[in-house]
């Protein structure tokens, strides 16, 4: 059997990542997903192994295009203030281009997608996405107070990942735009907390 082309494959992590977000991702089977995509069950086998490796796929992409976009907004950036403000926002930029995907990462835990039947190259690609995400924000520590320890990439994290969580996760959920009512308090929230340093570890 021929192997599927590369649009193919797109097309059917596209139809995979709005299945996740619509039913979850242990309501996603390997039938539902041909059903869904229009194409034999032998087809998901045949192009990734496993419905395990398809999902992990389907997080890879979805999470390496959206530190793509993250770091290019924070390297545009002309300070250190407004590179941590273009991080955080980052997830709001995303869903405007990749709504579904969008909804994955903010509204769907990882470990409930990922399983034991993520292969090895797959994981290793997972764990360097992970490394990434920790250099920008030892990055932006550094930029900001010149700092590296734990305490200055924990605001960072604050800053990046927590905040923007707390403040469109509920849009995200439902399935709404980001309103610019939101985007606009998470700028404000992490403007207000880099203007306390992080404390010094004893």
């Amino acid at each position: 059997m021929a192997r599927p082309r590369v649009h193919d494959l797109e097309g059917l992590l596209d139809t995979a990542e709005r299945l996740v977000v619509d039913v979850g991702p242990r309501g996603v089977t390997v039938r539902s997903l041909a059903a869904a995509a229009g194409v034999p069950n032998g087809t998901i086998y045949h192009a990734f192994g496993s419905l395990g490796a398809l999902l992990a796929r389907v997080w890879l992409r979805a999470a390496a295009d959206f530190l793509n976009l993250q770091t290019e907004l924070a390297d545009q950036a002309k300070n250190p203030v407004e590179a941590t403000v273009a991080a955080a926002d980052a997830p709001a930029a995303f869903a405007e281009r990749r709504p579904e995907a969008a909804r994955l990462l903010l509204t769907v835990k990882k470990e409930h997608l990922l399983g034991p039947q993520v292969p090895d190259d797959l994981a290793g690609d997972l764990l360097a996405l992970d490394k990434r995400l920790v250099a920008l924000l030892i990055e932006l520590a550094g930029r900001l107070w010149e700092r590296h320890d734990a305490p200055a990439v924990e605001v960072l994290t604050t800053c990046v990942v927590d905040l923007p969580t707390a403040f469109f996760r509920r849009a995200m959920t439902v399935g709404e735009p980001i309103s610019e009512d939101s985007r606009t308090r998470l700028i404000t929230a992490v403007r207000a907390v880099l203007l306390l340093p992080p404390p010094r570890k004893d």
